[in-house]
């Protein structure tokens, strides 16, 4: 299987205010801190890493934080809608307690798929949902003194992708990635790949008359898939090309490296390799503590960490 996709690897969005961005994913959802550096575009704007204790693939939750001026984006068509968690057994109670706690937006909890889960919106309207999963899921969550084993977050689930027309995307996702159809209930359509057991599923609710969504605040970015390293890359770009869509070269972003692509309902597609992993540039017990620059970056670090909001 490592030749394949191997589920989702990250899943980058959009939010506003920094510190408000980095106290709701590490104080109210508990989620470790793993990287903190800059968008490669635009280094005078943050670039946000949260996940389990090792950043593993499947777990990565990033965020580009452009500021409190950031308009806020529109759930739609041609659009991630939804982030999904995996949760134990049992625990949307505590969630539902500690919600109402910190002033969270949330719905109660329903099925969807045979599987209960609870949906709540972030600070900037992110919508995500916490996903009592069916399928054991053995990953070990990162704990914080509020939020233990028994309930945390322990990576993804699931993104659901809002389309007008599903096929297109199913294509791609059956014939290069790898996927199956699983399940269908209504307009919404299970893709699972088995050559991972977790972060494995993408949904797709398809609403021919949805009209087109746009990413700003709150909105996803991308979605990343994960390959195992750069010859499996290379081989995916190739397949991707014969379906003549356009992707780009490979991209190093210091922490893997990467392919982007145009799926053909619109959502930015990114493949990113396990390699070379987050302790590249800092040991394991530091992630996340440090600013770390890209290395054409580094000789402006004076400049850009006084224009950068201060977060402790």
């Amino acid at each position: 299987m490592e030749d394949s996709i191997l589920g989702i690897h990250h899943i980058t969005a959009i939010a506003g205010d920094a510190k408000r961005n980095f106290d709701f994913y590490t104080q109210v959802l508990g989620l470790r801190f793993i990287k903190k550096t800059v968008n490669f575009d635009d280094p005078y704007t943050y670039h946000f890493y949260f996940g389990d204790e090792f950043g593993n693939a499947g777990t990565i939750l990033t965020f580009f934080p452009w500021g409190k001026s950031v308009g806020r984006g529109l759930r739609g068509a041609g659009i991630a809608t939804e982030i999904g968690y995996s949760v134990p057994k049992g625990s949307l109670d505590f969630w539902k307690e500690r919600f109402e706690k910190h002033g969270v937006i949330y719905n109660k909890p329903t099925v969807k798929f045979g599987e209960k889960y609870l949906t709540f919106i972030d600070p900037d309207g992110l919508k995500l949902q916490l996903i009592e999963t069916e399928k054991p899921d053995n990953r070990i969550a990162w704990e914080t003194d509020e939020i233990k084993q028994a309930v945390a977050l322990k990576g993804f689930h699931s993104v659901t992708l809002t389309l007008n027309e599903q096929a297109p995307t199913a294509q791609i996702l059956t014939e290069i990635f790898g996927y199956e159809l699983i399940q269908k209930d209504g307009v919404s359509y299970r893709y699972a790949t088995n050559a991972i057991d977790t972060a494995a599923i993408i949904d797709i609710v398809e609403y021919p008359e949805e009209p087109r969504g746009w990413v700003a605040g709150g909105i996803v970015h991308h979605v990343a898939f994960r390959v195992k390293n750069d010859e499996v890359l290379m081989q995916f770009r190739e397949k991707i090309k014969n379906m003549g869509l356009d992707i780009t070269h490979q991209i190093d972003r210091n922490y893997f490296h990467s392919l982007y692509f145009r799926e053909p309902g619109g959502i930015l597609f990114e493949i990113a390799t396990e390699n070379p992993g987050f302790t590249v540039d800092e040991p394991l017990a530091e992630l996340g503590k440090n600013l770390k620059l890209p290395i054409q970056y580094e000789s402006d670090r004076k400049e850009i960490e006084r224009q950068l909001a201060v977060l402790d």
